[in-house]
């Protein structure tokens, strides 16, 4: 035995580090850009370094709350969970669950991509994905608001169509895209 030769744990090491580099190349891109602005022209680099400040710390929260809800489901809900909720064979609790998550979750959109591709790797359909994300749409503390504009007729029919097309693009992406 080669005690040079690296090992599976080795490999997936090395594999780590070069991805880790490559990782860091874009933020040590923007900063060489920051460097070279401040050198240039310092008071338009510090208004962009406080506005890229001012997006960082809105996007922290979010961010923060997705990441953190993704630990939580890695260390408590097992593969087999989410088959049973959310995977193909869930049905009619699989629609209903993803439907109500679609309905009450807050927050960017884009922060709950992270979150949604863990579900997805651990066993989640593609369809119950496309009801969460068309059901985004449907909020009910601006329902309110809504009817106050628009009266109770318009924006009841609205929220009828917007579940209805969420539950067809869910079934329309299952049927289309392979698991």
């Amino acid at each position: 035995m080669d005690v040079n030769a690296p090992q599976k744990g080795g490999r997936q090491l090395l594999t780590w580090k070069k991805r880790g580099w490559r990782m860091l190349l874009i933020p040590a891109f923007v900063l060489t850009i920051y460097a070279v602005l401040f050198a240039v022209t310092p008071d338009k680099a510090g208004k962009a370094l406080e506005s890229s400040g001012i997006i960082f710390l809105h996007l922290a929260g979010p961010m923060g709350l997705v990441f953190t809800l993704m630990v939580l489901m890695n260390l408590f809900l097992k593969p087999a969970h989410i088959v049973k909720f959310l995977g193909k064979g869930s049905g009619i609790r699989g629609i209903a669950l993803s439907a109500a998550a679609g309905i009450i979750s807050m927050g960017p959109i884009y922060a709950w991509y992270p979150l949604l591709n863990e579900l997805r790797k651990k066993g989640a359909a593609y369809s119950f994905i496309a009801i969460f994300l068309g059901n985004r749409a449907v909020k009910p503390f601006l329902l309110p608001i809504m009817i106050s504009y628009f009266g109770w007729m318009y924006a009841g029919i609205l929220t009828l169509f917007t579940i209805t097309g969420a539950l067809a693009a869910g079934y329309l992406v299952g049927a289309l895209v392979k698991e």
